[in-house]
């Protein structure tokens, strides 16, 4: 049984804002639970199961609504495009049946929509490695992309392209090389923070429009952020300032993409310490270790465990040794990864452990060893 609670509604709007869903008539209490998006085709038989959001593509018209309302009572909600033309029979509808009806912003694709608000349900929040949505971030920036009419990118703190949006070809050849590289450059993040543009978008809480004076399209960005930590930000590539209704959608947009980013960062953690308990389960040996062994994908006859151990000063800051470690275990589990793909690697305690399946007879020891030295040339005397 899953007792996992799940997203309202109410809560969906409210993280969409305004810009992307409105309410176009409302049963009054909009607390109900939402299972998921389902599209309408009048080809198909209309099947919503209670707490669904139906988008109705193509539906228009009061008579066509109050006919959907009537044949999906349990559902949320009847999401039509702009404007909703609600007269007194859909309100009496919607009343009798508590399924409101909500208007969905002609900019956005209903494809676009959909990935929206399945971002913003709880399902698959702690999917275990390989499951759950992908993508999620991309759909997202292609969302943004729609409604602000210019090319889109999300990242992080360091400037690293977590995910970006079509048409990227009508920005300039610097956010070519950024989307490539998924990382923007250097020189562009010089430029930037000699203007002081970094300090001013991370004391923002709306977005900040800066002009670029060498050749390049200007950018409007708008910092992601969980109550006072910065998670990243969105950068768009435009020719003048937004409107103020553009604003909007984007500091709406701003939202959804944080809840994203603290879904995978919990996704992240939650898988780092599963993988981190099966190891560990593995190294102790005994009677669990066959079963974590083969959730690893590690159940071979012979093992190679590799250890490694960042050397700290006596008074290294333990927060940020934590940190340090983490990464440090997190370049490992890449670098075996990438030489052995069936490898298994985590932090456990304070060492960072990498276990490879050996094959019998061969070099795998010797080639396990190359492993090791490989790694330690490329992360130095640590």
């Amino acid at each position: 049984m899953n007792d996992r609670p799940r997203a309202s509604l109410g809560r969906i709007l409210h993280d969409l804002g305004s810009t992307v869903i409105d309410v176009a008539a409302s049963p009054g209490d909009l607390d109900v639970e939402v299972t998921g998006v389902h599209i309408f085709d009048p080809l198909d038989e209309l099947i919503v199961p209670p707490g669904g959001i139906l988008l109705a593509v193509g539906v228009h018209g009061p008579a066509e609504i109050r006919e959907l309302l009537t044949r999906t009572p349990g559902a949320a909600g009847v999401v039509v495009k702009l404007p909703v033309d609600v007269d007194e029979q859909v309100r009496a509808a919607v009343l009798e049946t508590g399924v409101a009806v909500l208007g969905l912003t002609r900019a956005a694709s209903w494809a676009q929509v959909a990935a929206l608000v399945r971002s913003l349900l709880a399902e698959g929040d702690l999917a275990g490695p390989g499951e759950g949505p992908q993508g999620d971030l991309f759909s997202l920036a292609n969302a943004v992309c729609a409604l602000l009419d210019a090319p889109v990118t999300i990242e992080d703190r360091s400037s690293r392209v977590l995910a970006y949006s079509e048409r990227q070809h009508e920005a300039d050849p610097g956010r070519i090389e950024t989307v490539l590289g998924r990382q923007v450059p250097e020189r562009y993040q010089r430029m930037l923070d000699e203007l002081g543009f970094f300090k001013q978008l991370y004391q923002s809480r709306e977005p900040v429009y800066v002009e670029l004076h060498d050749g390049s399209i200007n950018r409007v960005a708008i910092a992601v952020r969980t109550g006072d930590e910065i998670l990243g930000s969105i950068w768009v590539a435009v020719r003048e300032p937004l409107t103020a209704q553009r604003q909007r959608a984007l500091t709406d947009a701003a939202k959804i993409v944080a809840l994203q980013l603290l879904r995978e960062r919990a996704g992240a953690d939650t898988q780092r310490w599963l993988r981190a308990d099966l190891l560990s389960t593995v190294l102790a040996g005994g009677a669990d270790a066959p079963e974590a062994a083969a959730r690893l994908g590690i159940a071979t006859a012979r093992l190679c465990v590799l250890a490694a151990q960042l050397a700290h000063g006596e008074h290294a800051d333990p927060a940020r040794g934590e940190s340090d470690r983490q990464r440090f275990a997190d370049a490992l589990a890449l670098h075996v990864g990438a030489i052995h793909p069936k490898a298994a690697a985590a932090l456990v305690g304070s060492v960072a452990y990498a276990v490879l399946p050996l094959q019998a007879g061969g070099e795998e020891e010797t080639r396990a060893v190359r492993v090791a030295e490989s790694f330690l040339a490329r992360v130095g005397p640590r």
